[in-house]
C-alpha cells in the first residue's frame, strides 16, 4: 500500500495490515482501493486498500539517499551508461577521473561495463570519444519507491509521477 503524507507526497510503502490499522484509528483516509478486493471482519467488510494519505502533515527531515555502489546500480537501472548493456557485470565509473579533480559524488559517478571502463581508463568521457546515455542525477526517495515496488498500480502512478 503506498503512503503518502497530508499533502499527497509518497513517503512509504507498508503492507495491508499497517494500512487498516491507521484507516481504523483514523489517523489516515482510504484515497484508492484495489478493484473487487475487500477485507471481511465479523461484522463489516471494507475495501481492500491501494493508496492511504496520512490525515495530518508528517515533517520528515531531507531523506537523503546513500551514495554506494548499489545504489549507483540501482539508480541507473543496472545499466552501463556508456554502451547500454544490461546483461553483464558492472562497475562504478568516475566520469571525471579522480586524477582530473573529480570527486565521489552522485553527479560523477555512474555504472559501466568492464569494457567500457577500461577502453575509457583515466580520460574525461569527451577525450576517449565516448557519450553517456544520460547525464547522471542525485536521485531521490520517490525514484527508489518506484525501483522498491517492481510492477505499479495504475492508482499510483500520479502519486509516484509516472504519468
Amino acid at each position: 500500500m503506498l503512503v503518502l503524507n497530508h499533502n499527497y507526497e509518497p513517503l512509504s510503502i507498508c503492507n495491508v495490515r499497517k494500512a487498516v490499522i491507521l484507516l481504523f484509528l483514523g489517523k489516515a483516509e482510504l484515497i484508492a482501493a484495489c478493484d473487487g478486493k475487500s477485507l471481511h471482519s465479523v461484522s463489516a467488510t471494507m475495501p481492500y486498500p491501494s493508496i492511504v494519505r496520512l490525515c495530518v502533515y508528517i515533517r520528515i527531515p531531507y531523506k537523503k539517499i546513500v551514495l554506494s555502489r548499489k545504489n549507483i546500480l540501482r539508480r541507473d537501472g543496472h545499466r552501463c551508461q556508456y554502451c547500454g548493456k544490461t546483461d553483464i557485470s558492472l562497475t562504478v565509473d568516475h566520469v571525471i577521473p579522480k586524477a582530473h579533480g573529480g570527486i565521489e559524488s552522485w553527479e560523477n559517478l555512474v555504472a559501466a561495463c568492464v569494457q567500457c571502463n577500461n577502453r575509457k581508463g583515466d580520460r574525461a568521457p569527451g577525450e576517449a570519444q565516448m557519450t553517456l546515455l544520460r547525464k547522471p542525477i542525485r536521485p531521490n526517495h520517490v525514484m527508489f519507491i518506484r525501483h522498491f515496488i517492481g510492477t505499479v498500480d495504475d492508482h499510483w502512478k500520479p502519486y509516484l509521477f509516472m504519468n
